[in-house]
C-alpha cells in the first residue's frame, strides 16, 4: 500500500482549488478516503492507517476459522469476495446451470428489459426495511417476475464479485444435475415472460418482450410454372442457424435464407395451377427486433450412434452485423451481438 502521507497528499488535492462554499459531500469522503479500495493481503503487515478500509492484520484470521480447501466457496482472503470497482457481479453455477446464467447476463445488460422489470409492482406488501429480526422481513420473491427483478438489483448494485440465483432456478423448476437445451429454455422462458407482463398495466412493461425480441419472417414459396408466390408470415424470437460445415456466422445466416427447390415427391401444390409442381421455398426477414437472438445449433442427430451430439467448431462474427442484405425492406439495419 502507499505510504500514509503520499494517501493523505492525494485525499486533500482537491482542498487546493476548491472554495470553501464549494465543498461537496463527495470531496468529503474523497478526504477521508472512504471510497479506498481495500489493501490486498500480503502486501500490508498490518492495518494501514492511511487507508480506513484496510482489513490487514486485525485478527481476521480468527473469525474467518479453519479454511476447508475443498470447500467451493474456499476463502483465504475477504477481500478476494468483494467485487472490484467498475467491474460486473458474477454468478454461481449450481452444477449444470452454465446455460441460465448466460441468459441472465444477457438480459440483465438490456437496459429496456431491465428498467421494464424494475417498474412490475411487488406482491409483497408486507415487506419493510430489517434485520428479519426485529422489526422487519427478509425479502423472499415470490413469482418469476420478482425474482428476476431481485436477481438484476443484486447483478447491478451488489459488492459481492458473485451472487447466487438458486431461487430463481428453483422456482423455474429447473434440474441443477443435468444439463438443459439452452434453445429450448430461451424460447419457454421468453414464452413464460412474455405471459407474464401480457397482465401488467403499464404498456411499457406489458409489451417489452415483444418490442426487444420479437421479428418478423414470412415463408415464401413461389410456384416455377406460374410465378404464383404464397406468403405465410410469422412471428420469431430467435433465429435458429445450421453451423455445420460453416465458419463464420453470415455463412449461416445465408443457409438460414437460401432457396429450396420444391420437386419429384416433393413438389407443391399451386392453388392457381390446380395441381402439383416444381417450386422454390425460402425463408423471408420482414422486421428485426431491437436485440436479434442468433442460437447456433450445436446439437445434432448422430445417425450411426442415434443420439445427439455437439459440435465444437469454431463460428467466427464482428462485434457489428449488418443485416442489410438479409432484410426484405432494405434499409440499414445494424444489430448488435
Amino acid at each position: 500500500m502507499a505510504p500514509r502521507l503520499q494517501l493523505e497528499k492525494a485525499a486533500w488535492r482537491w482542498a487546493e482549488t476548491v472554495r470553501p462554499e464549494e465543498v461537496s459531500q463527495e470531496h468529503i469522503e474523497t478526504a477521508y478516503r472512504i471510497w479506498l479500495e481495500p489493501c490486498i493481503r500480503g502486501v500490508c503487515r498490518r492495518n494501514c492507517r492511511g487507508n480506513p478500509n484496510c482489513l490487514v492484520g486485525i485478527g481476521e484470521h480468527i473469525w474467518l476459522g479453519e479454511i476447508d480447501e475443498n470447500s467451493f466457496h474456499s476463502i483465504d482472503d475477504p477481500n478476494c469476495e468483494r467485487r472490484k470497482k467498475n467491474s460486473f457481479v458474477g454468478l454461481t453455477n449450481l452444477g449444470a446451470t452454465c446455460y441460465v446464467n448466460t441468459f441472465l447476463q444477457v438480459w440483465f445488460l438490456n437496459l429496456e428489459l431491465r428498467q421494464a422489470l424494475y417498474l412490475c409492482p411487488s406482491t409483497c406488501s408486507d415487506y419493510t426495511k430489517g434485520d428479519g429480526i426485529h422489526g422487519g422481513k427478509d425479502y423472499e420473491p415470490q413469482t418469476i417476475c420478482e425474482h428476476l427483478q431481485y436477481l438484476f438489483a443484486l447483478l447491478q448494485n451488489s459488492n459481492r464479485r458473485y451472487i447466487d440465483p438458486s431461487g430463481f432456478v428453483k422456482a423455474l423448476g429447473l434440474d441443477t444435475g443435468q444439463q438443459q437445451d439452452a434453445q429450448e429454455f430461451s424460447k419457454l422462458f421468453m414464452s413464460l415472460l412474455e405471459d407474464t407482463l401480457s397482465k401488467q398495466k403499464n404498456p411499457d412493461v406489458r409489451n417489452v418482450v415483444q418490442q426487444q425480441f420479437c421479428g418478423e419472417y414470412a415463408y415464401v414459396t413461389v410456384c416455377n410454372q406460374c410465378g404464383r408466390e404464397s406468403k405465410l408470415v410469422s412471428k420469431f424470437y430467435e433465429l435458429e442457424l445450421n453451423i455445420q460445415g460453416h465458419k463464420q456466422l453470415t455463412d449461416c445466416i445465408s443457409e438460414f435464407l437460401k432457396e429450396e427447390r420444391l420437386e419429384g415427391d416433393n413438389r407443391y401444390f399451386c392453388e392457381n395451377c390446380q395441381s402439383k409442381q416444381n417450386a422454390t421455398r425460402k425463408i423471408r426477414l420482414l422486421s428485426l427486433p431491437c436485440t436479434l437472438n442468433l442460437q447456433l445449433m450445436r446439437f445434432v442427430f448422430d445417425r450411426q450412434t442415434g443420439h445427439k451430439k455437439k459440435l465444437n467448431a469454431y463460428i467466427g462474427f464482428s462485434e457489428s452485423l449488418d443485416m442489410e442484405p438479409y432484410v426484405e425492406h432494405k434499409g440499414t439495419v445494424v444489430t448488435k451481438l
